[in-house]
C-alpha cells in the first residue's frame, strides 16, 4: 500500500505514546488521521497539529467505539489504515500470602477483567468494526488490497513476568487472533498483522527516574536501552507499506527475553 494523503488512518491510544510517534508517522506520509482515546485535552491538541481529527473514545465501550467510527469517517472518510495501540497493564500475583500478616490473597478478578476489556476485547472491537468499513472500499492495490491493520501486543504475551497473568492473557489472546483475523479477512484483501514490543520508553516510564530506565535498557542485548516509539512507528508504517506482510506477529524488542522478575 503506498501511503499517501488519499488514506485515513485511525490509531486507537494515539494521544501518547507508541499511538502518538504512529500518528505522527503516518501523517509525515500525508495519511489524515484520527486519533481514539480518552485523553481528551492531549488527544485534540495532537490532532490540531497533524490536522487529523480527534474522538474521545473508551474501547470498552460499544457506544464509544461507533461513535468515534462515525464521527472519523464524516470528518475524513472511510479509513484503509487501523493501529491498535490503546491499552492498560497491572500487577498482581494469582495467589498470594502478605510477608507481615500471612493472609492469602488472590488476583481480584475485577481487575483481570478489565485487562482483557480493554486490551483484548477492545482491541477485537475495533478490528472487527474497522474491517466492516474498510470491505466497503474499492481495492487500492494491484493485489486487491483494501487495507491493513496493525495490532499492539507485546513480549510479555511469551514471556510474561510475575504478576502479569492477565496482561499476559491479554497480549497473548492478540498474538493468538492474529492469523485466523488475517485468513478471515483475507478473500476482502484486509492484511492483519501483531507487533511484540519489548521494553519502550512510553508514559508508563514518565514518572520513573532516569536510574530506573537506565537499569532496564541494560537488560535489553543490543541496543542496551528503552526502545524509542518512534522505531514501533517505523515497524507500523512498514508493515501498512509491505504488501506481503500477513498474519504475523513480530517481536520488536533488541533479542531481550524477560526473566520471571
Amino acid at each position: 500500500m503506498e501511503l499517501n494523503d488519499k488514506l485515513v488512518a485511525v490509531i486507537t491510544g494515539g494521544a501518547s505514546g507508541l499511538g502518538e510517534a504512529t500518528a505522527r508517522a503516518l501523517a509525515q506520509h500525508g495519511v489524515r488521521c484520527a486519533l481514539f482515546d480518552v485523553q481528551k485535552e492531549r488527544g485534540e491538541a495532537l490532532a490540531s497539529e497533524l490536522n487529523g481529527v480527534f474522538c474521545q473514545t473508551d474501547v470498552t465501550k460499544e457506544e464509544d467505539v461507533d461513535a468515534a467510527f462515525a464521527k472519523a469517517r464524516a470528518a475524513l472518510g472511510q479509513e484503509r489504515i487501523l493501529v491498535n495501540c490503546a491499552g492498560i497493564g497491572n500487577a498482581f500475583r494469582t495467589a498470594s500470602r502478605d510477608k507481615k500478616t500471612q493472609e492469602i490473597r488472590h488476583f481480584p478478578l475485577e481487575k483481570f477483567d478489565l485487562i482483557i476489556q480493554v486490551n483484548l476485547v477492545g482491541t477485537f472491537r475495533c478490528i472487527a468494526k474497522s474491517a466492516a468499513g474498510m470491505m466497503t472500499l474499492d481495492p487500492n492495490t494491484k493485489d486487491g488490497g483494501r487495507g491493513a491493520i496493525v495490532n499492539t501486543a507485546s513480549v510479555a504475551a511469551q514471556d510474561g513476568q510475575i504478576g502479569q497473568a492477565a496482561y499476559s492473557a491479554s497480549k497473548g489472546g492478540i498474538v493468538g487472533m492474529t492469523l485466523p483475523v488475517a485468513r478471515d479477512l483475507s478473500r476482502e484483501g484486509i492484511r492483519v498483522n501483531t507487533i511484540l514490543p519489548g521494553l519502550f520508553d512510553t508514559p508508563l516510564f514518565a514518572g520513573a527516574p532516569d536510574e530506573l530506565k537506565q537499569s532496564l535498557g541494560a537488560q535489553v542485548p543490543f541496543p542496551p536501552r528503552l526502545g524509542y516509539p518512534t522505531e514501533y512507528a517505523q515497524l507500523a508504517v512498514h508493515i501498512c507499506e509491505n504488501d506481503m506482510l500477513n498474519g504475523e506477529s513480530i517481536r520488536l524488542d533488541g533479542a531481550i527475553r524477560m526473566a520471571p522478575r
